[in-house]
């Protein structure tokens, strides 16, 4: 038995209990209500007898036949229980005493009472009876109707309101019965869902296609719908691993068979020149240097993966940063006679991780110094934007890049130019830490090729 199904169940059952126990309330109370207004009715009658009886003169029966009900009975008793007057009979000496009966004895101690379907032991049949103690006279007066057909007819309850309660039941049920329909229908999709998620199974089938058109199927709808994507971008993120590894792979191969094959011939060749093995042995610093700045690089990345937990954020002189790499780049910049104009106000101050922010500057200027070209100028500016970032414009004169290279300047180990690059000592990591880096500190960047023919980032900080 489904989840549905067991909550269609207990809700109809729950529902016909209320229903039964409010129809079974509901006659009662109107039961009740139509006793009190006959009792009433009878009531007003003996108090109008009761005010005829102080008349003195009066006769009793005629009073009964003009004012009377029809098949009304009307008796009077006085305190002992002893019967005064009868309409219907009049052996008033062969009645028996009526102080034990229940009307009776309510009335002398309340003022009034009644009973309903009493066999009479003065008459054959069943009365109605309703009595009213009147203390002046000291006498009870009681009037009775006989407890027929009609009479027990017209105390029952509306038996049309048990109709309209049966019909409204109906109604709600084929109501509640569609809507937990489509509720099971959604569970079981669901649960089908969970099974063939947990199994690995295909959740390309028609059985998840289509769910019903309401809040739960669009929210299981969209439950399959994030999963799928989890599970394609986890198929992504692993090819993306396995290209990552490929290329760290390829990349550390370079260096290491460099510094294998150097050192090789040193040691097969004992005899080899000093100034050539000296030549071999630079090399291979050279090689080892690239070697460990790929490692470096690759190490930044991995934190960068691992999220901003890792990272301790303090504030930052964004400012004294760019001035400390101006200093420590101005003999390579020398050399290739370019220039650094430094155009961002004094002590921008951000909240960040020095390092990264470190890494920002410093590979954005190492990759305009190896790529740029001689004698080429780089500028650097910043504004700030509202109230929480600074925007950074980082360019270059020099000669920038096709067109088709700028959407993929930020992938890992991807080169415009794959010789001229390991030549550089280029790791093809370095552009990839900037983004990464910018978006540690809630920015974005973005590379396009400058007016002036070179290469320029835009990219921001938060404060």
């Amino acid at each position: 038995m489904t989840v549905g199904r067991r909550m269609y169940a207990s809700i109809l059952t729950t529902f016909a209990l209320f229903a039964v126990l409010f129809i079974v309330f509901q006659q009662y109370r109107e039961k009740e209500y139509k006793i009190e207004t006959l009792n009433l009715r009878l009531q007003n009658f003996n108090a109008r007898m009761g005010e005829a009886l102080e008349q003195e003169g009066k006769d009793i029966d005629e009073y009964v036949r003009k004012r009377g009900i029809a098949h009304l009975r009307v008796t009077v008793v006085d305190t002992k229980g002893n019967v005064v007057y009868d309409n219907l009979r009049k052996d008033y000496k062969n009645i028996a005493n009526h102080s034990g009966r229940k009307e009776i004895r309510e009335a002398l101690a309340k003022g009034s009472g009644y009973d309903i379907n009493r066999v009479s032991n003065t008459i054959n049949g069943d009365f109605f009876y309703s009595a009213t103690y009147f203390p002046k006279q000291k006498i009870i007066i009681r009037s009775a109707l006989p407890y027929d057909n009609d009479l027990a007819e017209s105390l029952q309850a509306d038996q049309h309101f048990i109709w309209f309660a049966l019909v409204v039941m109906l109604v709600l049920s084929v109501m509640l019965y569609r809507f937990i329909k489509r509720l099971d229908s959604n569970i079981s999709k669901l649960r089908l869902f969970a099974q063939r998620a947990d199994q690995g199974e295909s959740l390309d089938t028609e059985d998840l296609v289509e769910f019903p058109d309401d809040e739960l199927g669009e929210i299981s709808e969209s439950i399959i719908k994030i999963y799928i994507r989890l599970q394609k971008t986890k198929e992504e993120q692993n090819i993306l691993k396995r290209q990552l590894t490929q290329n760290i792979a390829h990349e550390l191969k370079t260096p290491v068979a460099s510094i294998q094959g150097y050192l090789e011939t040193i040691i097969e060749n004992p005899d080899i020149k000093e100034e050539t093995k000296a030549q071999f042995l630079e090399r291979c610093y050279i090689q080892s240097k690239r070697l460990g700045s790929l490692l470096n690089d690759i190490s930044i990345l991995n934190r960068l993966d691992d999220g901003s937990k890792l990272m301790e954020f303090e504030q930052i002189n964004v400012s004294q940063t760019i001035r400390q790499i101006v200093r420590e780049t101005a003999l390579e910049m020398k050399e290739k006679n370019m220039k650094f104009i430094d155009n961002t106000p004094e002590d921008i101050i951000i909240s960040g991780a020095q390092s990264m922010v470190y890494s920002i500057f410093r590979n954005l200027t190492d990759n305009a110094i190896a790529y740029a070209g001689e004698g080429t100028t780089i500028t650097l500016d910043a504004r700030k934007t509202g109230e929480d970032r600074w925007l950074f414009t980082f360019s270059d004169n020099g000669v920038g890049v096709d067109s088709k290279h700028l959407p993929r300047l930020f992938e890992r180990f991807y080169r415009v130019d794959k010789g001229r690059s390991r030549k550089l000592g280029g790791t093809g990591l370095g552009l990839a830490i900037v983004k990464n880096a910018v978006l540690l500190h809630g920015g974005t960047i973005k590379a396009e090729n400058a007016r002036n023919g070179g290469l320029k980032f835009e990219f921001s900080l938060a404060k």
